[in-house]
């Protein structure tokens, strides 16, 4: 494929004439060679006085909100892990306190079984002397 030159022969034109059309070309050079976020950079570049005022201004907000952003990310992350440390701890205690259940449930059947056994013993004898 072929590039379309930048040079253009337009007969007749003025002076003026002739920088419209560089300034138009530049300003679709800009537009093809420059994705959309970075063509608005641009044109506050080309807006500023020279004094860097508005990029130093753009910058320190951009730091502050990166900052901003990033201690509330911070803040965020914290809680979630203090919710999942405090959930943790709760569930540990639950088991806990299943665990102590179940072994004294199991006492008890033990000593059910203990129990049973000493009537079915009772009763086996008490047959055996009718």
């Amino acid at each position: 494929m072929e590039r379309p030159s930048l040079e253009i022969n337009l007969p007749g034109t003025h002076q003026e004439g002739k920088l419209y059309v560089v300034d138009s070309l530049n300003n679709l050079n800009k537009l093809n060679v420059c994705p959309v976020g970075s063509q608005h950079a641009l044109d506050e570049e080309e807006n500023a006085d020279g004094t860097g005022e508005n990029t130093a201004g753009t910058n320190i907000r951009n730091q502050c909100l990166f900052f901003v952003t990033f201690i509330l990310t911070l803040i965020v992350s914290l809680a979630l892990v203090s919710f999942v440390i405090f959930l943790i701890i709760q569930t540990r205690n639950r088991l806990d306190q299943i665990s102590s259940r179940l072994i004294s449930e199991k006492k008890s059947i033990e000593e059910l079984k203990k129990m049973q056994n000493m009537i079915l013993k009772h009763l086996n004898q008490s047959r055996n002397k009718e």
